[in-house]
């Protein structure tokens, strides 16, 4: 009897045992169950955030990059070099010279001699006043020069007689009894154009001038710039006819305020006229609204304007641009293929120069051939380097360059086998800056007659600076109704 109690004892034992291992392997089970689901959970948070981490090592490199943007890698314009830790002047990369300060050997000086003076005198251009200090005598004297301005308030009368009808022929332009003369109305408008003066500061420096005898007002300003925008029509006619007998005339935009919104000014220009347009897009649309492009039939340098393609026969593109990109690229990328690229544009462009000094129209077919085959070649070696750049923003800007440099080699090589297409489009950048000083002083336009009347009356200044002709007197002339620009 006792052994049997002792057995089923044993046995119940055995069963508390085995129950509570079921019990614990079960928990163990749902323990290890939980642990894996988190385990997986956390496998998905660390390859999210390793993700994430990856994307903020991209996205902070770019921003550091982004910092060393300036106009010496990108489009931005000097202006915003400032902002950087450059020290002062030295904002557009120039190396500091050994020359010394002041006038340099060879440069023709601009310094009034005795003889100069003698010179303009003979003209019978100048009023000539003689003063004495001391007394009059025969012992002799020396002579200083001072040349001066006079600014002399002048009322001329018009008077006009009856002709044998009776009637007063009365002039174009005099139909009121009192008018300002050409000279106000010239240096008005040219205050406005070279001055870059908004009208009110205009009418106060005119009128200061006079000593307050013109009585000039801001309204009267504007009315003579607009009556010389009109009056310029012609004349800006005459020089869209002498820019679409050119073989290469270069173009480009830039931004500026109208009424609020973002609007454009798009220049025309060759070595001897520049003419100015508004537009409110760079659109094809928008190109179409200005007739010199339709008619071109020569070769368009732009800044890689695409909608500029429907136009002209043959287009060269900016390789200032270019050596801007390929430095950024080196910088960004750390590849050398844009170095090479960047120092074989320059080579090639010095030697141009040199033949064009010599006369040269074109580089040899050998040599333009060489030049293609050294391009190509570092564009090869800019494909194969691409697919191990670094950084993704980096590698896509680069595949980005590395396209636009194959598929627009021509455009970018023209200047080898035309001397008389530029290696740049700087001279449409000058033409802008202009533009830009305008819009820093008066903000930009409220009107579309006001932008329209800006350009008209640039267009003329602009072109009379390029041939070196007097503003003033030219300006007047216009006035006058006798322009002698063409």
């Amino acid at each position: 009897m006792a052994g049997g109690h002792y057995d089923k004892s044993v046995y119940d034992e055995l069963m508390k045992v085995m129950a509570s291992l079921d019990s614990l392997k079960k928990e163990t089970n749902q323990k290890i169950s939980r642990l894996n689901n988190e385990i997986s959970d956390l496998k998905k948070e660390n390859k999210k955030l390793q993700k994430e981490n990856e994307l903020l090592k991209e996205d902070n490199t770019r921003l550091k990059n982004l910092l060393n943007h300036d106009s010496s890698n990108t489009s931005k314009p000097p202006s915003s070099d400032q902002k950087s830790s450059r020290p002062a002047n030295n904002y557009n990369n120039r190396k500091k010279s050994e020359k010394k300060p002041g006038a340099q050997t060879g440069h023709k000086g601009t310094t009034l001699s005795r003889q100069k003076v003698q010179e303009k005198l003979a003209s019978g251009k100048y009023l000539h006043e003689i003063e004495t200090i001391g007394e009059v005598s025969e012992r002799g004297y020396i002579v200083r020069y001072v040349i001066d301005l006079r600014v002399q308030p002048v009322i001329r009368e018009l008077r006009i007689y009856q002709d044998a009808d009776g009637k007063y022929p009365i002039p174009e332009g005099y139909r009121s009894e009192v008018i300002y003369g050409p000279t106000v109305r010239a240096l008005a408008v040219d205050l406005y154009s070279e001055g870059v003066m908004s009208n009110d500061r205009i009418a106060a420096f005119l009128n200061d001038a006079s000593e307050g005898c013109l009585k000039l007002s801001e309204g009267s300003v504007y009315g003579f710039c607009q009556k010389f925008s009109d009056l310029a029509k012609t004349e800006i006619e005459k020089q869209n006819e002498h820019l679409l007998n050119q073989p290469v005339v270069a173009t480009d935009a830039t931004t500026v305020s109208l009424n609020g919104k973002q609007g454009y000014i798009r220049n025309i220009s060759d070595e001897e006229a520049v003419v100015y347009y508004g537009m409110e897009k760079k659109t094809k649309t928008a190109l179409e609204e200005i007739p010199f492009f339709s008619s071109y039939t020569g070769t368009l340098l732009h800044d890689h304007e695409t909608a500029l393609y429907q136009y002209g026969t043959a287009h060269a593109e900016c390789n200032v641009h270019i050596l801007r990109y390929l430095k950024k690229n080196t910088e960004e990328a750390g590849n050398p293929w844009s170095k090479k690229l960047s120092d074989l544009l320059c080579k090639v462009n010095r030697e141009r120069r040199k033949q064009k000094a010599e006369g040269k129209t074109c580089f040899p077919d050998e040599k333009i051939q060489k030049c293609e085959k050294q391009y190509r070649e570092c564009l090869e070696e800019g494909k194969k380097e691409n697919h191990s750049t670094k950084h993704k923003y980096a590698k896509k800007e680069e595949q980005t360059l590395l396209n636009r440099l194959e598929k627009y080699r021509e455009n970018h090589l023209l200047f080898l086998k035309q001397f008389e297409v530029p290696f740049d489009n700087n001279m449409s950048e000058r033409d802008l800056r202009k533009v830009k000083n305008r819009q820093k002083m008066a903000g930009g336009f409220r009107k579309e007659k006001g932008q329209k009347m800006y350009c008209r009356i640039m267009s003329i200044v602009e072109t009379l600076k390029r041939r070196k002709m007097n503003l003033m007197s030219n300006i007047k002339q216009i006035f006058i109704g006798t322009p002698a620009i063409f």
